[in-house]
């Protein structure tokens, strides 16, 4: 934890970029009955009853410092899949940075193996080389700043029945494109010190 927060509190760095990496699972479901418009004096009237179509995954990737996020929606969740976004981390968003500094939790594809199982060795290996883990702790989760933006997301855009891939995308990439044009940034407050006073009972006890 405090390796973590300790990296949170460089100064920025823009051949060192800090970037946050979580991910959510978004249930697709249609309409079985048309939803009622809203009318004056009466707000919409949605049936209860529902189809299910499946779910999608949501990559959410945010630079905290800077204000920007990027959301990938994609089928599944897999070590293909995120080997994949990095890739796209190095080769499209960040190709002039010396080293991207990736914060992320201990989810099983969160791995350098994911990329040998989806590249050839020299590419995995060159990848791989451009990347600092920072990873949070077991139930520590809410130390990655990229939970902020995915409950944002989930309040804003995904709060409503969406019945298809290509919607879900619409939506998201909307919400996504707004969300950057307002540069929000993430005042992250909890540092060291903080933690060792509010968790202090996380930590051992030493008699002297």
């Amino acid at each position: 934890m405090e390796e973590l927060l300790t990296v949170y509190e460089r100064p920025y760095d823009l051949r060192n970029p800090l970037i946050c990496l979580d991910e959510a699972t978004k249930q697709l479901v249609e309409e079985i009955t048309l939803p009622i418009a809203a009318q004056r004096g009466q707000p919409e009237r949605v049936d209860y009853e529902y189809e299910r179509k499946g779910t999608a995954n949501l990559f959410m990737l945010c630079e905290p410092i800077v204000g920007t996020r990027y959301v990938k929606v994609t089928q599944r969740r897999t070590a293909i899949d995120y080997a994949h976004l990095l890739k796209e981390l190095v080769d499209v968003f960040y190709p002039e940075a010396h080293t991207l500094t990736l914060v992320q939790d201990n989810l099983n594809i969160h791995s350098p193996s994911s990329l040998y199982k989806a590249f050839e060795p020299e590419e995995a290996r060159r990848l791989l080389s451009r990347f600092e883990f920072f990873y949070t702790p077991k139930h520590g989760s809410w130390l990655n700043m990229a939970e902020i933006e995915l409950s944002i997301l989930s309040r804003q855009c995904l709060d409503q029945r969406i019945a298809d891939f290509p919607t879900l995308q619409k939506h998201v990439r909307a919400w996504n494109e707004h969300r950057n044009q307002k540069g929000t940034w993430i005042d992250w407050r909890f540092t060291t010190q903080d933690a060792r006073v509010k968790l202090h009972r996380l930590y051992p006890s030493i008699n002297l």
